[in-house]
C-alpha cells in the first residue's frame, strides 16, 4: 500500500543535529559546530553521536532512523560518514514528516528511508546552491566544515528553504547493508552496531522477529533465549531481547557479548523456532 503524502511540511525549529565517524580526539566536531554558529548563532546544536565505526554509513543511517522520531519537526539532522568525501559522490537531502536530513548519497539515508511513515521528498543538492552561500572552493576532504555544516545553518535559520536545494529525484544510492531475510520460520540479518556495553543491536526489528514462533537466536554458535530484558538471566549468561529502539539485541548480563562471542558488525544473526532449533542441533 503506497505510502500518504506528507502531512508536515518543514518549518524550521532552529534544531541542527550531528551524527558523524569523527570521535572526539580531534576538532572536527568542534569546527563543524563553529561553522553552523557563524551563520546562525542562535542554533541548537545536539550531538546524535561522533563515535560511528569510521567509514561505515550504515551504521549511521541505523542510528539516524531510530532516533529521529525523538526529535521534534522543524529538526535539520546531519549526517557525515564519507569515505568517498572530495569524488563525485552526490549531497542526498531528504524531506520527511516535518524534518530534513542531510549527507553524503552513499547509502547512508537508506536506514531513514527504512523508518519514515510518509512518502518522503527526495533531493540532490546542485551546485549552484553552494556558489549562492558563497561556497566557492571546499575542502577536498572536509565536507562536514566546508559544505554540511553552512548548509544546515541556513535551512535551520529559514533563510534557505529545502526546495531551493535542487530538483526531486526518485531514489538515492541505496544502502550497503543487506536487508533481513525471512524464509518459513527462520529469520536472518546482521550486527549494525556494538554499544557502549558491548551488546550487539541488529538490522532486525521487533516486527518481524514476531512472525518467528517461538524463537530462539543463533549467534556465534550460541542458542539464545529471547527475554524480556537483561535482568531475567544470571551475571554472565546470554540473553536476547527486543531493546528500547525496537530492534533485536544481544546481550550478556553485566558483561560484553560482543567480547564474549567474537562478534562485531556485520555479523550473521538467525532467528529461528525452537522446534527448527532442536532439529538442526540433534
Amino acid at each position: 500500500m503506497p505510502k500518504a503524502a506528507p502531512s508536515v511540511p518543514f518549518q524550521p525549529s532552529g534544531i541542527v543535529t550531528l551524527t558523524t565517524d569523527f570521535g572526539y580526539r580531534d576538532p572536527f566536531v568542534g569546527v563543524m559546530k563553529g561553522q553552523v554558529l557563524c551563520r546562525f548563532p542562535a542554533a541548537r546544536l545536539v550531538d546524535l553521536t561522533h563515535e560511528i565505526l569510521a567509514h561505515w554509513p550504515a551504521e549511521a543511517g541505523f542510528w539516524l532512523g531510530r532516533s529521529f522520531r525523538y526529535f521534534p519537526p522543524g529538526t535539520v539532522h546531519v549526517a557525515v560518514v564519507d569515505p568517498g568525501v572530495g569524488s563525485s559522490r552526490d549531497v542526498a537531502v531528504v524531506e520527511a514528516e516535518g524534518q530534513l536530513f542531510l549527507a553524503p548519497d552513499n547509502g547512508l539515508l537508506a536506514g531513514v528511508l527504512e523508518r519514515v511513515e510518509s512518502t518522503p521528498i527526495l533531493r540532490r543538492l546542485e551546485d549552484g546552491v553552494l556558489r549562492e552561500l558563497g561556497i566557492l572552493k571546499p575542502s577536498a576532504t572536509f565536507h562536514g566544515r566546508d559544505i554540511f555544516a553552512p548548509l544546515a545553518a541556513e535551512l535551520a535559520a529559514g533563510r534557505l528553504r529545502p526546495e531551493c536545494l535542487g530538483p526531486v529525484v526518485r531514489e538515492l544510492v541505496p544502502g550497503g547493508l543487506a536487508g533481513p531475510l525471512l524464509a518459513g520460520d527462520q529469520l536472518s540479518g546482521a550486527v549494525v552496531t556494538v554499544d557502549h556495553f558491548g551488546n550487539l543491536l541488529t538490522n532486525l526489528d521487533a516486527s518481524l522477529v514476531a512472525q518467528v514462533t517461538t524463537p530462539v537466536v543463533r549467534a556465534g554458535g550460541q542458542e539464545i533465549e529471547l527475554r524480556r530484558t537483561y535482568s531475567d538471566v544470571r551475571p554472565g549468561e546470554y540473553v536476547a531481547l527486543i531493546n528500547s529502539f525496537g530492534v533485536l539485541e544481544v546481550a550478556r548480563a553485566q558483561q560484553s557479548a560482543a567480547e564474549g562471542l567474537g562478534l562485531g558488525r556485520g555479523a550473521p544473526i538467525v532467528v529461528s523456532s525452537r522446534h527448527c532449533a532442536a532439529k538442526r542441533i540433534g
